[in-house]
């Protein structure tokens, strides 16, 4: 099941980029960002009102527990990758940017996985994974086509703070609840996002002359990235950093190529093909991964 949740986080992502794009154009970045966590908060609020939990309440926190602050960053650290991956748009491709935000991810993940970092539980490398390895990494580098070493590199860390904003969002989930956990990712991402488009937005229409759009829908990317929240929330200590980057992966590969087919009516061979080798070889391990685990159950371990 937690595979499966994995797959249908990178579908709700890819509807989602497609509707935050409509809100991006219609706003621009920063006030995008902005609504996205007001839209997110709301939502997550009414959730936690409903279920009548207290998130600013210490409840069952402990006080050493409390000390983790640094569990309630996932929220900011979430900001940083939209900067991020803005920084980069327009000066390296699309494809590019999701290309190296994999293998920042992946990176990040396997780091995470060999070290048990972030309290995280350890899931060491083996060598029978490196053909493997080596199809995804041939899948992400298929996918890049152009090249700027300061984009390259801030599209690289954009991966980076995915995996650790999910990661510190579900650990502070396994203190409080999911549901305050996902309400605290928008509570704080929204406290850092104002001041973030006050210093970096001056272009954009300010919010003070807010007004909707006719297209409903483009309002709906707050609503889908607080079910990934949430969802993410759920999987990420149920199943190794690495293997939930890739999934992720493959279902925003395979989900936009379809979506870029029926409403834009062209197909990119080199996405697909990129793609394709990452589910291979994320196929391979998944694989041996299960042969072992077979076999230790088979020897009672």
């Amino acid at each position: 099941m937690y595979y499966f949740l994995s797959l249908l986080s990178g579908i709700l992502i890819t509807v989602m980029v497609a509707f935050n794009g409509g809100l991006t154009k219609q706003y621009g970045v920063y006030s995008a960002t902005v609504i996205i966590h007001i839209v997110g908060l709301i939502l997550i609020a009414a959730v936690v009102l409903i279920k009548r939990e207290r998130p600013f309440s210490a409840g069952k926190v402990s006080a050493s527990e409390k000390r983790r602050w640094f569990l309630y960053l996932g929220g900011a650290i979430g900001v940083m990758t939209t900067v991020f991956n803005n920084f980069a748009y327009g000066r390296i491709s699309v494809s590019a940017i999701m290309a190296l935000g994999l293998f920042g991810q992946s990176v990040a993940g396997l780091t995470i996985d060999q070290y048990g970092f972030l309290g995280m539980p350890k899931h060491p490398f083996s060598k029978r994974k490196l053909f493997g390895l080596l199809l995804i990494i041939a899948g992400i580098v298929s996918m890049i086509n152009n090249f700027e070493i300061i984009a390259v590199i801030v599209s690289f860390f954009a991966g980076v703070t995915i995996v650790i904003s999910r990661t510190l969002n579900a650990k502070l989930s396994g203190l409080t609840s999911i549901r305050i956990s996902t309400f605290y990712n928008y509570f704080i991402g929204l406290i850092v996002s104002i001041p973030v488009l006050f210093l970096l937005g001056n272009r954009e229409a300010s919010l003070m002359h807010f007004s909707f759009s006719p297209d409903w829908y483009i309002y709906l990317g707050g609503v889908l990235g607080m079910c990934v929240v949430f969802i993410f929330n759920l999987i990420v200590v149920k199943i190794p950093a690495f293997y939930l980057t890739l999934l992720v992966f493959t279902g925003q590969v395979f989900s936009g190529v379809l979506i870029d087919a029926i409403i834009l009516q062209e197909l990119s061979p080199r996405i697909l093909t990129g793609g394709l080798f990452v589910a291979i070889g994320l196929t391979v391990n998944l694989l041996l991964d299960s042969e072992r685990y077979m076999k230790g159950k088979d020897r009672g371990d």
